[in-house]
């Protein structure tokens, strides 16, 4: 049994340096916490994996697709495989426990062309 304590994570994450701390690995699931900055930009892709969001602290919007909605201190957001997403107006320090099923990067991503 692996037991994480999220405060622990989130402290681990900033003091890495990334915005991104991979902390469980299976083949059918895998689990990070994501910090972004107020203020800051969200760079990422599409991903080929179903993910869902628990956003631990802050404060910002979020688009998934064309929806787009205010997402704060508990919001649980989910976005289907190859969907584009993106945080942005981030006015408070985000922290954000992110789940990927299966583990992130062992999908492949669909043809684009």
């Amino acid at each position: 049994m692996d037991i994480y304590k999220l405060l622990d994570l989130i402290t681990r994450q900033k003091e890495s340096g990334d915005t991104y701390l991979e902390f469980l690995r299976t083949p059918s699931l895998s689990m990070g916490i994501y910090t972004l900055l107020a203020g800051s930009s969200d760079l990422q892709e599409p991903h080929a994996e179903d993910e869902v969001y628990y956003v631990a602290q802050g404060q910002a919007s979020m688009r998934v697709g064309s929806d787009h909605r205010q997402i704060s201190a508990g919001s649980i957001i989910f976005v289907a495989a190859n969907v584009d997403h993106c945080f942005y107006d981030i006015t408070e320090d985000l922290s954000v426990l992110v789940f990927f099923a299966p583990a992130e990067y062992t999908s492949q991503k669909p043809n684009s062309g």
